[in-house]
């Protein structure tokens, strides 16, 4: 228990690094909008507006980008959402005091103020709601619906309480036309028209935050997938990765015990700890991380899965993950293709003055037990059981038969069963494994003829 808690917790917690990586990444493609949006505002009220109003409303343009560039500023900061969030309060004061109020110094054309709280100009505040989608956060969404829906009705409010604005007399309903004309007087302003935006806008954040939530749910399993299929990669080829991750009973049962014949090869470079002695330090790690980078790309190629790193060797299974009924043919089939990886390797060594290599594989096939094995700090997908004690013991022999692939009888015959032109091996008879009593037959390679 207390290991599936250790390992839900890291994976809650790389999923909600992924997710805030996410939600920074869509931070700043919101303020990349409002910086275009800015500028194709500037450009029309350029074309559309002469004279010194078009300093009034390009000024207020640039401190509209100043309030969406602070927060954008701030977006690490630990009180970054509540940064945020009152920065959406100032942008709906701003847009919501631009749009009512007539520019200040005369700039105005006196046309009733009555007719600012007429026209589209919310649209503006709803231009606000919209981009706050690009936030991943449904909160914002809102928040800013709400704040945009409050300050144009107390904007509207005060307008209506103004001493000149017009108000409907309560008969005047017997009146048709004297209704009319009341309702296209520009000093007129009614609670209904009010109402009809709230409602409207009320409605559009609300299906908004609904899509941007939506959105978000689909970023989290999209996200939790990408997190498990790089989990799975680090032990099988991507291709392998992905035909589990595809199948979602495989996806959910990766790690439980399990009872599978597999081919298990081990590899190991002959000599390593006396080529190690006079080597430097940053040599070995280099010579090592070219090792593994080349082993791991021979077996994933092959289909197989990547156990372990042993130092100057590695461990490989096939069939372990997934059942794979050719898992033994891809096994032998591997070990001769490391063989000419590491020839092509050591032809470029050799160019450069070092030493060429030699490694020795042993192949096994046979029973295991798959499954995660380890504490609550460290946890590690495995093959364990006397296969794979096996095929460690037919690496080693390789040195004493003078091979560089020792397979065992049970993996060759296997093999050929689903791949009859295999590389031919040389019978090397019944042979004494160190640690067992039994005898095993074994086949070696290359051939001898």
């Amino acid at each position: 228990m207390a290991e599936a808690d250790h390992a839900a917790s890291r994976f809650a917690s790389r999923l909600g690094q992924a997710i805030a990586g996410e939600e920074q990444r869509g931070l700043v493609f919101a303020f990349r909008a409002r910086l275009i949006a800015v500028a194709v505002v500037m450009a029309y009220l350029l074309l559309a507006i002469d004279g010194q109003r078009q300093f009034y409303y390009i000024g207020v343009a640039v401190v509209f980008l100043l309030l969406g560039w602070v927060p954008h500023l701030l977006r690490r900061h630990r009180h970054a959402v509540p940064i945020r969030l009152g920065f959406v309060i100032l942008d709906a004061i701003l847009v919501t005091a631009v749009v009512i109020l007539p520019p200040p110094g005369g700039l105005d054309y006196g046309f009733p103020i009555q007719m600012r709280v007429r026209g589209p100009e919310l649209l503006y505040l709803v231009l606000l709601i919209v981009g706050s989608a690009l936030s991943y956060s449904p909160l914002q969404v809102v928040w800013t619906g709400l704040w945009s829906i409050l300050t144009w009705t107390v904007g509207v409010v005060l307008v209506n309480q103004r001493p000149d604005t017009l108000q409907i007399p309560p008969d005047i309903g017997a009146s048709p036309q004297a209704l009319l004309q009341l309702i296209t007087n520009p000093y007129y302003v009614g609670y209904f028209q009010l109402l009809n935006q709230v409602v409207l806008t009320a409605i559009a954040t609300a299906v908004l935050a609904a899509a941007v939530w939506r959105s978000r749910a689909l970023l989290l399993r999209h996200t939790r997938a990408e997190i498990a299929r790089a989990d799975l990669a680090r032990y099988v080829a991507p291709d392998v990765a992905d035909a589990i991750m595809s199948d979602p009973a495989a996806a959910e049962s990766f790690g439980a015990p399990a009872n599978r014949n597999v081919a298990v090869l081990f590899a190991d470079i002959v000599g390593f700890t006396g080529l190690s002695e006079h080597m430097a330090p940053d040599r070995v790690v280099r010579l090592l991380k070219s090792l593994h980078e080349r082993g791991s790309g021979v077996v994933f190629a092959h289909g197989g899965s990547l156990d372990k790193y042993l130092g100057d060797g590695f461990l490989a299974t096939f069939g372990g993950i997934r059942s794979q009924p050719d898992a033994a043919a891809r096994a032998v089939r591997c070990a001769v293709a490391l063989q000419g990886e590491v020839e092509r390797w050591n032809a470029k060594r050799e160019q450069r003055g070092h030493v060429p290599l030699r490694l020795s594989v042993g192949v096994h096939y046979g029973p295991v037990v798959a499954a995660n094995v380890g504490s609550a700090q460290r946890l590690e997908f495995t093959v364990v059981g006397d296969t794979v004690n096996i095929a460690s013991r037919l690496e080693t022999l390789t040195r004493t038969l003078g091979c560089r692939i020792a397979v065992s009888d049970a993996a060759l015959t296997e093999a050929r069963l689903h791949d009859p032109a295999l590389p031919a091996f040389d019978a090397a008879g019944d042979r004494r494994l160190d640690g067992r009593e039994q005898t095993l037959s074994v086949h070696v390679w290359p051939c001898r003829s």
